[in-house]
């Protein structure tokens, strides 16, 4: 029935299916609505780790309930993201399952991850700008700052394997928050989907490319601010690493991770598994190799 309606979530194969034309069309999006809509995720994702810092912020609970906490407001990013609609970097990872099945150019999907990459810089980077104007960071007693300052500090001063591997879960589950948006049919599932992975990543302390664009350089900016420092329990030395190498020490492993994270571990086995059988076979003669082994096998067995 054309006028059907249909309330149950889409199965995992609809899911594969969408996710590639999504792919397909994020790809072939014009440059300049691409770049925009890239600036818009990076203010996003910003803006929703403002929000965790401040929350985060003199709760008095334990460890682990704090860290629930700031993992449960920071998807306020990704829930812009997807219903507000933007481009997120971590996000697009996911449209290597169009390019392994053979729909998108190895081109078209980098361009795609260099123009977004970028926007959402430009966007992170005027987030924490804006943010540190509204001097926010000196509500209570500087605390807020303080935070901050401590977030960003002990991000720069992770080695490159914790980077790496941080950035590999955190954006397998990401993309697998996107990727359960996919099964929703209403803007209340959507962010039903997104909450747990985006709760999970955080509290876990993993690693976001998109979200460091904020952390980093509003610890960078507040490095300067004496009160905040010292509301920080901080010496100048303990921040050494805290500025544009430390900044970057931190991006390339953690983005690395995130590529393989999302890009291999969420959409390379999802389009093993739901899409290769109907799409690769056809492609790469699997299904034409094996008939010839089973004939030829037939043929020894029979001399």
């Amino acid at each position: 029935m054309p006028n059907e309606i249909r309330l149950d979530a889409f199965p995992p194969p609809e899911m594969a299916e969408k996710a590639e034309n999504v792919g397909v069309k994020k790809a072939n999006l014009d440059f300049w609505s691409m770049f925009a809509l890239a600036v818009l995720a990076g203010a996003f994702i910003g803006l929703g780790a403002e929000f965790c810092t401040l929350v985060i912020t003199d709760t008095g609970l334990g460890f682990g309930l704090n860290k629930l906490l700031g993992g449960f407001v920071f998807s306020l990013g990704l829930i812009l993201v997807v219903v507000a609609g933007a481009e997120l970097f971590t996000g697009n990872n996911l449209i290597v399952m169009a390019w392994v099945n053979g729909k998108l150019t190895l081109g078209q999907l980098m361009r795609n991850w260099v123009t977004v990459y970028l926007g959402n810089l430009v966007g992170s980077l005027g987030t924490a700008m804006l943010m540190y104007f509204t001097r926010q960071w000196a509500f209570s007693s500087y605390h807020v700052g303080a935070t901050a300052l401590n977030i960003a500090n002990g991000k720069v001063n992770l080695s490159f394997t914790e980077g790496l591997t941080r950035g590999i879960l955190c954006n397998a589950l990401v993309c697998l928050a996107v990727w359960l948006c996919f099964s929703g049919r209403s803007v209340t599932d959507k962010i039903l989907a997104i909450v747990f992975p985006i709760t999970a990543f955080v509290a876990s302390g993993f690693e976001h490319s998109i979200a460091n664009m904020y952390f980093i350089p509003i610890g960078i900016l507040l490095k300067g601010e004496p009160q905040v420092v010292e509301a920080a329990g901080k010496v100048t030395s303990d921040l050494v690493n805290l500025n544009l190498q430390g900044f970057l020490n931190n991006l390339i492993p953690v983005t690395i991770g995130n590529i393989f994270g999302g890009g291999f571990m969420v959409a390379v086995v999802y389009w093993f598994i739901y899409r290769r059988p109907k799409e690769a076979e056809k492609r790469f003669g699997v299904r034409q190799v094996l008939d010839l082994f089973l004939a030829t096998s037939k043929s020894d067995s029979t001399e």
